[in-house]
């Protein structure tokens, strides 16, 4: 599945994370998907609780980003911008 692609390096880096905070869960993450992205918001949206589910990031809040600038070197990436550490 081509979706499983785009979502494992940001769900590592999201445990990674996790991790470091010692904490079992985060309450949010913010995303920032590229004016070229491989996938498109609506259908990120979608897929965001099938693959975080079991993750420390299930049930976090998602919060996307479209960065619609072209020239961006980073006009085809997915960008996890930030994550809010679940308080507890």
């Amino acid at each position: 599945m081509h979706e499983m692609s785009l979502f494992k390096p940001l769900i590592t880096r999201i445990e990674q994370i996790a991790e470091e905070e010692s904490s079992p869960s985060i309450a949010a993450a913010t995303v920032r998907l590229g004016a070229f992205a491989p996938i498109s918001p609506d259908h990120f949206k979608e897929h965001w609780n099938e693959f975080t589910k079991g993750t420390v990031a299930e049930g976090a809040t998602l919060t996307l980003v479209r960065d619609e600038n072209e020239m961006s070197p980073r006009a085809q990436d997915i960008v996890l911008e930030s994550v809010e550490i679940e308080e507890g």
